[in-house]
């Protein structure tokens, strides 16, 4: 066993090389897996969708937000990871009675960066998170910057509004792209807007997320009616996830985005 301190400052007592791992958050599974990690991972929660072929085998414990505590104990893993946004605190304490947990925390692009590294030392993949860190510290340097000073709103959900805010990995990569968000003086993360907001801040591009909310095709015209200066462009939400994903959105960024 080796003692270590994980985002949130907590000390955490935890195995050399885990054996039995669950992941509670769906970029961190996914970067798992992409660590050679297939044999480890038992557990994951039901949003863990990436690798498609290699999730479908590993046990659902629950969503993000809600565990099933019996699968968890089932398991018996040997280290539980999570993460400060995707899940609750409550969740974390429940767990850390019986188990070891390890919480990141992922607000940048650098936060993104680093969670790579201290994956690798957690779980004893640190060449593999080393060349994946490198790969994408590469691959990041030829970001396009077709949007440098555009005034964007990234939607994440209707009735009501809600755009992406201050303090966010979202943000510090709309931040890479050059565009300019002007909700990061609203209250929260995720702040509500009215069509009153969205109008006010003369915005060029309202980029229209895949997920949480499912936008598609027919509510680009909603956005019409709410700025027809703006553009709305429909985007896939996992690109804009840390971890492995951020490989894939650099070429994304370069051709869909473009």
């Amino acid at each position: 066993m080796k003692t270590v301190v994980d985002h949130l400052g907590r000390t955490v007592t935890v195995p050399k090389q885990p054996k039995k791992i669950i992941s509670f958050a769906p970029a961190i599974t996914d970067t798992l897996f992409s660590l050679h990690l297939e044999e480890e991972i038992v557990g994951r929660t039901r949003f863990c969708v990436h690798p498609k072929e290699k999730v479908a085998s590993v046990m659902n414990v629950g969503g993000t937000k809600d565990m099933n505590l019996d699968r968890v104990r089932a398991l018996q893993p040997d280290l539980i990871i999570t993460e400060k946004e995707e899940n609750t605190k409550e969740m974390v304490e429940q767990l850390e009675k019986e188990f070891s947990v390890f919480v990141f925390e992922i607000q940048t692009v650098e936060d993104a960066l680093n969670m790579i590294l201290d994956l690798g030392k957690l779980v004893d993949r640190v060449a593999s998170a080393k060349l994946l860190y490198e790969r994408i510290i590469e691959d990041f340097a030829t970001i396009p910057s077709h949007y440098t000073g555009k005034r964007v709103a990234y939607v994440i959900w209707k009735d009501p509004y809600m755009v992406v805010g201050k303090n966010t990995y979202i943000q510090s990569l709309l931040n890479r792209l050059g565009f300019i968000n002007p909700f990061l003086n609203y209250e929260g993360r995720y702040p509500e807007v009215t069509v009153e907001d969205l109008r006010a801040e003369a915005i060029d591009y309202f980029l229209l997320a895949s997920e949480p909310y499912p936008f598609r095709e027919k509510h680009r015209e909603e956005f019409l009616n709410i700025d027809a200066n703006a553009v709305p462009l429909l985007v896939d939400g996992e690109m804009f996830w840390y971890g492995a994903k951020m490989l894939r959105a650099v070429e994304y960024f370069k051709t869909e985005l473009a």
